[in-house]
């Protein structure tokens, strides 16, 4: 089941991204590698802190195809 929704995953990526740069620019820190979480996530789609708590930024859009919409 797909909880992440459009600007939600975009903002994810973007977030991810820049976090992990820090691992190959900047002050070169591990602590980069947390980017990877935002990142995986906003490219699944899929959060499992937003399944625990309910959420979900899809909109009732998440996991149809635009061919099966009424």
């Amino acid at each position: 089941m797909l909880n992440v929704g459009t600007l939600d995953r975009t903002l994810r990526i973007v977030v991810g991204l820049a976090l992990l740069s820090l691992v190959f620019v900047g002050p070169k820190t591990l602590w980069g590698l947390v980017g990877l979480v935002p990142l995986l996530t906003g490219l699944a789609r899929f959060c499992p802190a937003y399944q625990i708590a309910g959420i979900s930024t899809c909109g009732g859009s998440c996991g149809k195809h635009p061919s099966n919409r009424e």
